[in-house]
């Protein structure tokens, strides 16, 4: 009981369910970093997993582009798909290099966070007052998927520094549950003016990287949220919202859903990696 009043996010870890999906998904974890590609050449799987999560996010944040576009194109300014797509990218790319900052000071990584998504072209078409800072009574919020209500700006700072606590402070809870919370959390705070989901799925995998389960970044959750669908991902978020033991339970189980359906995209490029290589 005293573990659970010091480190609240190990008491979600025995809620109903969490301990078999936290289970599932360090089986399927183990599964694809035993696999003998990634003996020699997980390098690629870690740029692919990045490609893959990335076009995984711009599509539940409205940029629903195939693969092979967001592989082949080298423009991302312009109309506002192209943006989204953009942004995800760049924080594909940055959430590795995030990682000892990420301990030690969450919300100058979230601030960071920002600045990569909204880029340098965002920034010169008259953003640039509000990226990297928490949003200010009376600015507006671009989320095209989330519709819950937004807490005021007072409520976002102080859950804002109530996450960074918890996470400045470590614990025992299951990386899967603290990935999930992190998530949730922003995307009930969309703290940002633009861009809240994608920073939130950003911060959920640098969450899984740092906390050693996905140390190479080869699981791309984004790749599962994107698959399982935009009215799935709704509804489980609806249920982190709701703070319920059921809730919360859902919420943890669909993330976890998504990282083993990443693993599952990363292990058929390892498989095909194997195949060109036969």
């Amino acid at each position: 009981m005293s573990t659970h009043a010091s480190d609240p996010l190990a008491a979600l870890g025995s809620l109903p369910g969490v301990a078999d999906s936290v289970d599932s998904v360090r089986k399927a974890v183990d599964r694809v970093y035993g696999h003998r590609v990634m003996r020699r050449r997980s390098h690629e799987i870690t740029s692919e997993a990045a490609l893959r999560g990335a076009r995984g996010s711009a599509a539940l944040s409205g940029a629903d582009w195939a693969l092979e576009e967001v592989r082949r194109r080298t423009d991302f300014g312009g109309d506002a798909e192209s943006r989204t797509v953009g942004a995800a990218l760049r924080l594909g790319a940055e959430a590795g290099q995030l990682l000892s900052i990420w301990r030690q000071s969450p919300l100058r990584v979230l601030a960071r966070l920002h600045l990569v998504a909204v880029g340098e072209a965002g920034r010169e078409q008259g953003a640039a007052d509000s990226v990297g800072r928490p949003r200010q009574a009376g600015e507006k919020v671009d989320e095209p998927l989330i519709e819950a209500p937004l807490p005021d700006p007072a409520e976002v700072a102080g859950r804002l520094d109530g996450l960074a606590e918890l996470i400045i402070a470590g614990g025992t809870a299951p990386a899967l549950v603290s990935a999930a919370v992190v998530h949730g959390e922003l995307l009930a705070l969309r703290p940002f003016t633009s861009y809240n989901g994608l920073i939130a799925r950003a911060a959920e995998r640098i969450v899984l990287i740092g906390s050693g389960l996905d140390p190479k970044s080869i699981c791309p959750a984004e790749v599962g949220h994107a698959e399982q669908g935009r009215a799935a991902y709704v509804a489980a978020f609806e249920g982190y919202l709701s703070g319920t033991p059921d809730g919360m339970a859902a919420w943890i189980a669909h993330c976890g859903r998504a990282v083993e359906l990443g693993v599952r995209e990363s292990t058929a490029v390892c498989e095909a990696l194997q195949r060109g290589a036969a």
